[in-house]
């Protein structure tokens, strides 16, 4: 394993940040599970879509609470084992997926798979940010590809294995768990290391960090934009990923396999998509490819809930590649806002977009219930609008000023 000396020397640690890669996969493959078995939980529990929804949130909302104060605690007293223990979590909420037999038990599994993401995401995004060296943006996003890709796999995880034994077929993912386990505890020993030789490791990062040139007013307001531009594409990117396979089989009356390639497809998109975005950012500016990554997603969501069955995977790749690189820059944005706070930033960013993707898959779900699925199709794909909102964040170059 590559010792800690060369993250401290300012040099980027490839294994390590790989490494978090890599286990990101393994826990959002594990996490995007849940919402592609709800049509199978649905059937074999007996569910509504309000419950549907309120699963969706104890998930994300769990996850939304917890990482910034975690982020937060680990920034004043850092934890490397805490990395492995959050997988603990994970491979409990798997398991209990496995062997629930009614809805306060997929709640409590849940739960608990939240706990763990809410361990993970901060403290690996912290792990992530003191490997990269001076290549921040880079290291950000290789640890989120992993991340989307997790998520892309989870639809066809469902059609492999979900859709032949039920929900049972969880308990294949506690060996990613283990897996992800064994990862971490060696990534612990890296950060323990790094700590080591670095005690003083954020006060340090602190120098070398060019500071914030905004007021205190300044920046508490471009949070707030980057804020509702997270709202604007994680209660989207919610309604697909929940509901637009219930949607393909109730508009379009195809099979729940043919509604899981779909979504793969989508899925698939935005891993593409997050590297096209990082490439362009370094080319284009970050506030340029936010701007366009959420507002130019506007005419293809607004066209995909009037489209027939081929023109709808044509528009969800377009929307795809162009809404799925805004995250990762969101987050690098942030840290330039709040420098040398990376645990709370990344707590809070991870966490809002967890909440939004929580909250909006709960009122989906009450609003499906009532209004039906093509309406919460047709609500949700003005919200990419928002994107109007980044003129009002500062530019890279006002953000770079000494």
């Amino acid at each position: 394993m590559t010792n800690a000396k060369s993250a401290t020397a300012a040099q980027t640690v490839f294994p390590i940040i790989f490494a978090v890669c890599f286990v990101h996969l393994l826990n959002d493959t594990v996490q995007a599970v849940i919402p592609s078995i709800y049509p199978i939980l649905k059937v074999s529990l007996d569910l509504s879509y309000t419950q549907i929804g309120l699963i969706g949130f104890a998930l994300s909302g769990t996850a939304s609470v917890l990482q910034p104060i975690i982020g937060l605690y680990t920034d004043r007293r850092p934890m490397p084992y805490l990395l492995p223990i959050g997988v603990v979590f994970t491979l409990a909420g798997v398991i209990s997926v496995a062997f629930a037999s009614h809805f306060l038990m997929v709640m409590l599994a849940v739960i608990l798979i939240g706990i763990g993401s809410a361990i993970f995401h901060p403290e690996s995004s912290r792990v992530a940010f003191l490997a990269a060296g001076p290549r921040k943006g880079m290291a950000q996003s290789i640890f989120q590809f992993g991340g989307n890709a997790g998520q892309a796999l989870a639809p066809i995880m469902t059609i492999l294995i979900f859709a032949k034994v039920g929900q049972f077929g969880a308990i294949w993912f506690s060996f990613a768990s283990i897996i992800a386990i064994v990862v971490q505890f060696f990534v612990g020993r890296w950060y323990a290391g790094y700590l080591h030789t670095a005690q003083l490791e954020r006060k340090q990062n602190a120098k070398v960090i060019k500071a914030n040139p905004l007021n205190r007013n300044a920046t508490a307001f471009a949070i707030f934009i980057l804020m509702l531009l997270l709202f604007s594409k994680n209660v989207y990117t919610a309604a697909i990923t929940n509901y637009y396979s219930f949607y393909l089989m109730e508009h379009f009356h195809v099979s729940l396999q043919m509604a899981q390639i779909v979504l793969f497809v989508f899925l698939i998109s935005n891993v593409i998509g997050l590297l096209i975005g990082g490439a362009l950012t370094d080319r284009f500016g970050r506030r340029n490819i936010i701007w366009f990554s959420i507002l130019g997603t506007a005419p293809f969501s607004l066209a995909l809930p009037y489209a027939n069955f081929t023109v709808s995977i044509i528009l969800l790749i377009l929307v795809g590649l162009i809404l799925s690189s805004a995250f990762s820059i969101i987050v690098v944005y942030a840290h330039e806002l709040l420098p040398g706070k990376v645990g709370l930033v990344s707590g809070i960013f991870f966490g809002i977009s967890f909440g939004l993707g929580g909250i909006g898959t709960a009122f989906l779900g009450n609003l499906a219930d009532t209004a039906g699925i093509p309406y919460i199709m047709q609500l949700t794909s003005y919200l990419p609008l928002l994107g109007l909102l980044t003129v009002f964040l500062p530019t890279d170059q006002k953000l770079s000023q000494p």
